[in-house]
């Protein structure tokens, strides 16, 4: 999906897009509704994203027709930078969705340009392989109570242990990331709530305090 650079609102880049390239890179900004794709699939990777509010999805449609989330993206965290030409999943704003965006090429520029580039580039690229490797640990977990309880001490820890762990995504993206059914993934957040290791704060169910961190991380262990 091709995006249209607001030039007027060029500023340094700040975060980890900084840390990678200095300030000597200029970034947009831009917004994206609910649902909006931010690009597909197969696309040319052309920019590299940053959130500064809101969450993206990144995710891959098999070939039955299911689809496949690979990983929530939250504000601080960049996404789009591919080893190839081309992007590998397909991205979409979770929910009103704010982002800052740089062209790759003059970030791998710049990054090469300097002593630290090549560390840099290799701290971005151990991160990534981590969480694909903490991905398929989660996956390979036998019971949704695993799963479940994984998924919420990584949303705790990745939001800085909130008093109330605020879902941006729906049961149905939770579902598609642990590969669960929704009703399986409710019927874990219930057997959950029941014995006491978290509660729901507000209607959505999306507000949720964890009251016995210990407990999930047995079910995680």
């Amino acid at each position: 999906m091709l995006l249209r650079i607001n030039r007027a609102s060029r500023r340094p880049l700040d975060g980890h897009l900084a840390a990678l390239a200095g300030e000597q890179v200029f970034c947009s900004e831009f917004s994206y509704r609910r649902g909006t794709e931010v690009f597909g699939e197969g696309e040319e990777a052309e920019y590299v994203y940053q959130i500064l509010s809101g969450a993206v999805r990144t995710y891959k449609l098999l070939s039955d027709g299911r689809r496949q989330i690979n990983s929530f993206h939250l504000p601080g965290d960049m996404f789009g930078l591919e080893n190839g030409t081309t992007h590998r999943f397909s991205a979409e704003a979770v929910v009103e969705t704010r982002v800052r965006i740089t062209k790759r090429r003059s970030l791998l520029e710049t990054m090469t340009s300097r002593d630290e580039g090549a560390s840099s580039v290799l701290s971005l690229v151990t991160r990534t392989l981590q969480h694909a490797e903490n991905h398929m640990l989660l996956l390979g977990r036998k019971t949704a109570l695993e799963r479940v309880a994984a998924f919420l001490l990584e949303m705790d820890e990745r939001l800085v242990h909130p008093n109330v762990l605020t879902l941006p995504m729906s049961r149905r993206d939770i579902a598609d990331y642990l590969g669960l059914t929704i009703e399986t993934v409710s019927r874990a957040f219930s057997t959950l709530r029941d014995e006491e290791m978290l509660r729901f704060d507000g209607q959505t169910q999306r507000e949720i305090i964890l009251l016995d961190r210990e407990g999930l991380a047995e079910y995680d262990a």
